[in-house]
């Protein structure tokens, strides 16, 4: 079976999907990957067969695909849902089509249509606990666990002799004012702190304090396992990752879906939210030492390891890439 995937070119939007298309190719499948350049490289790495259709270098629009539908002539396309134009293209070339969730299905009014009643199924990632109800109600699931990727990037030497702090504001919403303000807060809770500062160069921050240091790019997958608290701006990648590794989360939401993930993940105890002018070096000290409290953070790690639990109990992209045949059939 041929399957040409879809994505809009942020790590965002793209690396969600990367656990499935490997495992697809591995299953015995060829795998293309339409997206921007972008994230090519990421891509590439995993010998997925990146291009680039017609003239898109973020978001993908149905006469991008169409040209290439014709040439590839896939089975299957299998699209995220920040490409709604990859299932239209899709239906008009009479190819079967299925959606791929980023996380917990997001609200109306940051940017997206929201992908109800097409009638395709939803390759989802989000844990059902975490889910949007009216989502789980209406639309057809099928489970797919959230793997985070062997990305390159820094993997700082751990301090066992402290509680490991990660910080980071993702790729698209961090600013060096934000950052500053949480670095600040951070160096005085008696932790290792660990910065990835996406977008911000780590000169931006000027002298870090002791116990601090800042990279472009961290490997999260190998950092998260070590981690006792992770302060983030909510996006859904880093939420499911760190849910996936049973840690305590500290949510600075900036935009998008990030309110939306911080309450979800807030509401369900395994972690806690600051917004607006809430954000304070003070806030932040505070809420991080509770959550590094052997008592008073104990029960934000019991519902953390709840969710770990959860998320190791759906299907693997390996179980879900042998599904994929009788998905394109139905």
């Amino acid at each position: 079976m041929r399957v040409l995937f879809a994505a809009l070119a942020s790590p965002g939007h793209t690396f969600p999907m990367i656990p499935l298309a490997v495992a697809t190719r591995e299953a015995g499948h060829e795998v293309h990957f339409a997206a921007g350049e972008g994230v090519h490289a990421a891509l590439a790495a995993q010998d997925l067969r990146p291009f680039r259709p017609a003239d898109a270098f973020y978001e993908l629009y149905p006469e991008d695909l169409e040209p290439e539908l014709a040439r590839l002539e896939p089975d299957l396309v299998v699209h995220g849902w920040g490409v709604p134009g990859a299932a239209v293209a899709a239906e008009r070339a009479g190819v079967p089509a299925l959606w791929h969730g980023f996380g917990r299905m997001f609200d109306e009014g940051i940017g997206f249509d929201r992908p109800f009643g097409t009638g395709r199924p939803h390759l989802d990632v989000c844990p059902p606990s975490l889910q949007d109800k009216e989502f789980m109600a209406s639309e057809r699931r099928v489970e797919l666990r959230p793997v985070a990727l062997p990305e390159p990037g820094a993997v700082p030497e751990r301090d066992a002799s402290k509680p490991l702090v990660y910080l980071t504001l993702g790729t698209a919403f961090a600013t060096a004012g934000l950052l500053s303000t949480a670095v600040r807060a951070l160096a005085g809770v008696g932790a290792q702190v660990v910065v990835s500062t996406g977008r911000v160069h780590p000169q931006e921050l000027g002298p870090l304090p002791e116990g601090v240091t800042a990279h472009e790019w961290v490997s999260q997958g190998a950092l998260l396992p070590h981690a006792s608290v992770v302060v983030h701006h909510g996006g859904s990648g880093t939420t499911l990752a760190s849910l996936a590794t049973g840690v305590p989360q500290l949510f600075l939401p900036q935009g998008a879906d990030q309110f939306s993930n911080a309450d979800a993940v807030s509401a369900a105890g395994a972690g806690v939210a600051l917004r607006g002018e809430q954000v304070t070096a003070e806030a932040i000290a505070a809420n991080v030492r509770k959550l590094l409290s052997p008592k008073d953070g104990a029960g934000h790690r019991e519902a953390a390891r709840a969710i770990a639990e959860e998320i190791a109990g759906m299907p693997a992209p390996s179980e879900v890439a042998r599904q994929l045949p009788e998905l394109a059939a139905s």
